[in-house]
């Protein structure tokens, strides 16, 4: 009997292992095939799906460079580049402090107006941004703010479903006890949150600091229509669409190499924080 049960187990953790292989698999091949096609000349991409590496990968980067060769003449990737970061660092600050500390305010204080407030803010994270973009174009040319930087940033401070996430964390894993002794103690209400509670947080934070970053920097709809025609505050995903829509000159080893260039960055921010999400699964593993 016990002999039937152990290659009961075995046999269903083989079948875990063969379906994380094969989602492994399928979540990596995009990226795989992505690298190969910055690597080959445009005739090979056009042809079909490759997948062994070519050897036109530095000559497919150096033509975005190259005067004559470029695919968008009005800037450059470096243009592009710096334009996202200048939005993306920022906002995904932003959305993350505030985010926390809007849902530690709906979570710790026992206001009257708390589950209005609650309320209100799950409402708002079911309009999509489609039906505001209207409101927000309007109030960005009153404000004086139409064709700049400010209206990618600033909203970000009310970002709905990031509350929505941190309070749903802190009701599981932020003890109030703890911001009793803090008061106790005589500390005030923001050197708690931001001493006490932001590093209890860190595994919500990095989760959501990660989802905000890809979602700014792979922002296309917003930038192209608040940016207005000040193409040299265009975004890398504005670029790699320039680059796209180019049918003078088709060169697809020079548009792959772009969209290379624009993930790196996303890479690099996961690998940073993925340390802190794997913290946070394994702090709702345990049990008391």
């Amino acid at each position: 009997m016990a002999k039937h049960n152990n290659k009961k187990i075995n046999g269903t953790k083989i079948f875990r292992y063969i379906v994380c292989w094969i989602l492994c698999f399928l979540a990596i091949i995009p990226f795989y095939i992505l690298f190969v096609n910055a690597t080959l000349p445009h005739v090979e991409i056009a042809s079909g799906i490759k997948l062994i590496p070519g050897n036109q990968f530095i000559s497919n980067f150096k033509a975005m460079f190259t005067p004559g060769r470029q695919l968008v003449s009005t800037y450059t990737i470096f243009d592009a580049f710096r334009n996202s970061l200048i939005i993306t660092v920022p906002t995904t600050i932003l959305q993350v402090y505030f985010g926390a500390l809007t849902a530690y305010a709906v979570t710790v204080y026992n206001f009257k107006l708390r589950n209005l407030a609650w309320g209100f803010i799950y409402a708002i994270m079911m309009i999509p941004t489609q039906v505001s973009i209207v409101g927000l174009i309007q109030v960005t040319k009153l404000t004086h703010m139409f064709g700049t930087f400010w209206p990618l940033i600033l909203p970000a401070i009310a970002a709905p479903t990031t509350v929505y996430f941190m309070k749903q964390y802190m009701e599981a894993g932020l003890s109030l006890e703890i911001v009793e002794a803090g008061r106790i103690d005589g500390a005030g209400e923001f050197k708690i949150f931001n001493t006490i509670a932001l590093p209890l947080l860190k595994p919500a934070m990095a989760t959501q600091a990660i989802f905000a970053f890809v979602a700014s920097w792979n922002n296309l709809y917003t930038p192209s229509i608040l940016l207005g025609s000040n193409r040299h505050l265009s975004t890398l995903p504005m670029y790699a669409e320039a680059i796209r829509a180019n049918d003078k000159i088709p060169d697809l080893g020079q548009a792959y190499a772009a969209m290379l260039v624009a993930i790196l960055p996303i890479i690099i921010a996961y690998l940073f924080l993925s340390k802190y999400i794997i913290a946070g699964v394994a702090l709702g593993g345990v049990k008391e």
